[in-house]
């Protein structure tokens, strides 16, 4: 029985590969049925019934010899003691190389299944980078998978459905495989609910009854106007899909009668050219709706896909969608990157395919800048799901993102250098802000500057994978850069209050250190306690026992002096909310993991608390003769309520050069109420001379700094 599927698959092959192309496959296949030998798939069937099922889906496709043989082969690594050397022997590298692409990572333990979950991804995906025929022979699995999902356990069913629904559908489309991707999402549907699909069913075959006499006229109407202007055009009625309706329902809160009001036309002619004498004929035919026209032609969406849509005013008020492409676009649509093999004779070309290529490029960048598997799965699966919106360069250049884009989030898309130093964006000539979500058809001109650098507050809005890694790359390399600088300097002051310098210790000592903390090297040393993972004090007295320690009391008196604080030390030094210091107040700090140094006021409760239960974990700090920024401080103002009020206080905190950064007003009773006003200073001197405008206006009862 066996022999006669792989005859038939044969026979099929013979369409379109030569004798030996068919022969080598036919080898895989016993090469697969002996290595599967014994192995039984839970409905009793030979295991061999998968890869040759798989082996079929790729031959409707069209796809190559070696994908085909891939296909037999896929999980004899995985599931046999079949090794890849043994393989690559047999079958070659191009071949090997396909099916360690598909092989899950089953060597390899994890700390969690989906740390796991995520690093078979990965490796899939990285694959996929390489040759993309990885990720159809993937896809052919996964909907041969699907199709036998009723010997599973239900628990089982419901988790391959989901993970089909999560991350295999939207790749499918993300590919154009749309005819693939519609198989997943009927399947996975009535996998997860199977008794809304059932429901939505029966209503559709009941719908289908009462609208089949409509359907037959507007064809007719449609194919006849075609002819009438010359135009030979297959014109097919658009069935509704279970799972699209469920979703429009549920996502739109529409009602099933009101989706299945709309009637769909799918026309498809010879030419471009055609398609739009087709489009002038359909709004001839029918008034067309305002707003409902999408040239997708003109511009393709990201996966490739091509067609004009229009939605119509038919008979008796009826809507009408319409859907005009060509037959290469058809093809597109229904198989994406898969119709390069199905019309590569023909010298098709195919537009799917060069999207998918750079959709792959951007993946290689967005692995390179991920911290982890998580990451990277976490960043892909925000690019499988691109409601896109086209923007514009100055020079007229599309730009297609997804929705909800920013101009930072454009930036990047030009090129990672323009994101990186962008301090500005003008959309459609007018200044706007970098967190503005942009909308299709606006021109957006990003304005950079050479000294600027990624700001952290940008991962709040950001939201295309690109960007998002590339800020986190730029801001983990910069705190690298900056613990390592801190760390030096903390470890130099424990170091001198033994009377040690760093530059001084003996190589082994660092060495004998650094194997005994499990650390490759002394920078990876001064990172940790730059972020606050290693105390300074602790590492100190480990580099010079106390049989070692030269210090003088002066010495040790300088040490406790306290490091000097300059403000620019950037992410790992950060100023405590509760008390927010400014240059003037006596300050302490402590070591808090994985963000550095934190800085409080000297008489901060908070840092009372620090001192108290973790004494080893405080540092002493002073502040810097210059320092060079500004300070958020917060001020509480008791008042009067009267018009102008707030527009007083604010004109004074802008003459005394102080920028206001929040405000809130909590009212006292009908006259009464309470400012809370956050300002950027300089120091407790500047911030004493705003105190000091500001007291002296009418209604001010009393101005107070917010302590801890």
């Amino acid at each position: 029985m066996m022999n006669s599927g792989i005859d038939a698959l044969c026979t099929r092959l013979t369409d379109y590969l030569s004798p030996d192309q068919v022969a080598a496959i036919r080898r895989a296949y016993i090469f697969s049925e002996q290595a599967h030998s014994g192995q039984f798939r839970r409905n009793g069937d030979p295991y061999v019934t998968h890869p040759l099922a798989v082996a079929n889906i790729l031959c409707d496709m069209h796809m190559d010899h070696h994908s085909l043989m891939a296909a037999m082969l896929h999980d004899v690594i995985e599931d046999t003691g079949v090794s890849k050397e043994t393989l690559a022997a047999e079958f070659g590298d191009e071949v090997t190389a396909l099916v360690d692409g598909v092989t899950k990572l089953t060597q390899v333990h994890f700390s969690s299944k989906a740390e796991a979950q995520a690093e078979n991804f990965r490796k899939m995906i990285l694959a996929m980078t390489h040759d993309v025929r990885v990720i159809v022979v993937k896809l052919a699995d996964r909907l041969h998978n699907m199709r036998t999902l009723d010997v599973l356990s239900v628990e089982k069913r419901k988790r391959v459905a989901r993970e089909t629904l999560d991350i295999y559908a939207p790749i499918a489309m993300r590919l154009g495989m749309n005819d693939i991707r519609i198989e997943y999402e009927e399947l996975g549907f009535h996998a997860i609910w199977p008794m809304r699909a059932e429901r939505i069913q029966h209503a559709v075959l009941a719908a289908r009854g009462h609208r089949r006499e409509m359907v037959i006229s507007l064809e007719v109407a449609i194919s006849e106007r075609l002819a009438r202007a010359g135009i030979t055009a297959r014109v097919e009625g658009r069935e509704k899909h279970l799972f699209s309706i469920y979703q429009k329902m549920r996502e739109k809160r529409r009602s099933f009668s009101e989706i299945m009001d709309v009637y769909g036309f799918r026309v498809i002619v010879d030419s471009v050219d055609t398609c739009y004498r087709g489009l002038g004929l359909m709004h001839n035919l029918y008034k067309p709706i305002p707003g409902k026209f999408k040239d997708y032609i003109a511009i393709p969406k990201t996966n490739g896909y091509q067609s004009l849509h229009t939605v119509l005013k038919g008979p008796r008020g009826v809507p009408i969608e319409v859907q005009l492409r060509s037959e290469a676009m058809d093809a597109m649509a229904s198989s994406g990157i898969a119709a390069h093999w199905l019309y590569k004779s023909d010298g098709f070309t195919n537009t799917s395919q060069t999207r998918a290529r750079e959709w792959m490029k951007s993946l290689q960048e967005l692995q390179k800048n991920a911290g982890d598997s998580l990451e990277f799965i976490e960043s892909v699966k925000i690019d499988l799901f691109p409601d896109e919106v086209y923007l514009f360069t100055p020079k007229g250049r599309i730009m297609t993102l997804p929705r909800g884009a920013t101009p930072v989030d454009f930036a990047y898309a030009v090129h990672s250098d323009v994101g990186d130093t962008c301090v500005a964006a003008r959309v459609d000539n007018r200044l706007a802000p970098l967190s503005l979500p942009l909308a299709t058809g606006q021109t957006v001109e990003i304005i950079t500057a050479p000294g600027a650098r990624p700001n952290p507050s940008w991962l709040d809005f950001v939201i295309t994978s690109k960007a998002r890694a590339k800020i986190r790359h730029f801001l983990k390399d910069q705190q690298s850069d900056e613990s390592r600088d801190l760390g030096l300097r903390l470890l130099e002051k424990s170091l001198s209050g033994l009377g040690v310098k760093y530059t001084e210790l003996a190589t082994g000592q660092v060495a004998t250190l650094l194997k005994e903390l499990g650390m490759a090297s002394a920078d990876t040393l001064l990172e940790n306690i730059g972020m606050g993972n290693q105390v300074p004090q602790i590492i100190a007295r480990r580099l010079v026992p106390e049989e070692d320690d030269i210090a003088t009391p002066k010495l040790k008196r300088a040490a406790r002096k306290g490091i000097a604080i300059r403000g620019t030390e950037g992410l790992v030094v950060s100023y405590a909310r509760c008390c927010r210091p400014l240059p003037g107040d006596d300050i302490n700090g402590h070591l808090s993991a994985g963000r550095g140094i934190v800085i409080h006021r000297h008489k901060c409760r908070n840092m009372a608390s620090e001192i108290r239960s973790n004494p080893d974990k405080c540092v002493p700090l002073r502040w810097a003769e210059q320092v060079d920024r500004e300070f958020l401080c917060q001020l509480r103002i008791a008042l009067i309520n009267r018009r102008g009020m707030l527009a007083e206080i604010a004109r004074e905190a802008t003459d005394s050069e102080a920028s206001i950064d929040n405000v809130q007003i909590e009212e006292k009773g009908s006259h009464h109420g309470v400012m809370q006003l956050g300002l950027m200073v300089r120091d407790r001197i500047h911030l004493a001379r705003v105190i000091k405008r500001i007291r002296v206006l009418p209604g001010v009862d009393k101005v107070t700094r917010v302590n801890a």
